[in-house]
């Protein structure tokens, strides 16, 4: 009797699914996507800070391991830059990356070499360059040859703790905000409100998918990939910590999970989604290649570039049958600020 249920339930589901309204698609990337991904931050954040109170040695494996950890939640969110990780530029200040002019270690030599107060609490550092805060000044700190032992033993230390201690601020003020105002916000849309209808809710949730594919594409992929006569595989995505790869896996399963939301009501477009995606995902597992330093190899690139091809394959699903699917198209690009 159990197994002809099952049966049941599953010859259903498409029907069910199909069934889902506009409402019901953004309440489940509300509550299934959205507010899970940031609580999620939110406690790894407040990880990572403990880590750091009890060693702030930067070759720690404690501590490495929390920032990994920590890491990995945001990229798995960093797509959703609108709402509360806009105000106050919460984004910017958690992962101010690219950084083509180099940034963020000057502004960490400057507070290192003077010593500067403004570390001596997360309240003070707030005022900090945005260039100095959050997950990619902390990856100078803990693995660039010089930076990790730079300057004043104590003075470093306390800069690690006060850097990790912001990032638990943020990410616990933004869950905080997605808690109490913005999901209701999202799933409540009024005349008066930021949202009027659905539909603007669901471009603003379109343009967050086409967004992270652009960026993943074109920066996460396209900065190391360079032109085939400069290649610059030093400019991959936190290549000191041996990240690159890893930042491209998260964030194509972030973008698949919205995109499997978003589609929901057209299982075919779903299930062609999902072939592409795990095309792209499966290139990347059998890349072997954490850094893309095989970005400077000229046949090796190769396989980079055949990734970057999978993803831009999806934002043309994306573009060409999801949105019209929608009745919406990519607008504004929150990664370009201001």
């Amino acid at each position: 009797m159990t197994r002809l249920l099952l049966t049941v339930a599953l010859l259903m589901m498409p029907l069910w699914v199909q069934a889902q309204t506009r409402t019901e698609v953004i309440q489940t990337v509300v509550d299934d996507h959205i507010l899970p991904g940031f609580s999620g931050l939110a406690t790894q954040a407040s990880r990572l800070a403990a880590a750091a109170k009890h060693d702030c040695n930067p070759a720690s494996t404690a501590l490495r391991t929390a920032y990994s950890q920590a890491f990995d939640a945001w990229v798995s969110v960093s797509h959703l830059r609108f709402g509360p990780t806009e105000f106050g530029n919460r984004a910017f200040a958690l992962a101010f990356w690219p950084d083509s002019r180099g940034a963020t270690p000057r502004s960490l030599n400057q507070l290192i070499s003077s010593q500067d107060p403004i570390a001596l609490s997360a309240a003070s550092y707030a005022e900090a360059s945005i260039a100095a805060r959050g997950f990619y000044a902390l990856e100078f700190l803990l693995y660039d040859e010089t930076l990790m032992s730079a300057g004043d033993a104590t003075y470093h230390c306390t800069l690690i703790q006060t850097i990790t201690d912001d990032i638990a601020s943020l990410t616990q003020a933004i869950s905080d905000d997605w808690q109490s105002t913005y999901a209701a916000i999202l799933t409540q849309p009024a005349a008066d409100g930021t949202y009027r209808s659905d539909d603007e809710v669901l471009r603003e949730l379109f343009n967050t998918l086409a967004t992270g594919l652009e960026f993943t594409s074109e920066t996460r992929l396209g900065r190391p990939l360079g032109t085939f006569d400069r290649p610059r595989p030093t400019r991959a995505e936190v290549w000191r910590s041996g990240r690159s790869t890893t930042h491209v896996m998260l964030s194509l399963e972030a973008l698949q999970m919205i995109a499997n939301h978003l589609a929901v009501r057209d299982p075919a477009l779903s299930a062609r989604l999902d072939q592409r995606f795990d095309r792209a995902r499966m290139q990347l597992e059998n890349l072997d290649d954490p850094v893309f330093a095989t970005s400077a190899d000229p046949q090796a690139r190769l396989k980079i570039e055949v990734i970057q091809q999978s993803v831009d394959a999806i934002r043309t699903i994306v573009r060409d049958e999801l949105g019209p699917t929608l009745g919406v198209a990519a607008g504004f690009n929150a990664l370009d600020g201001d």
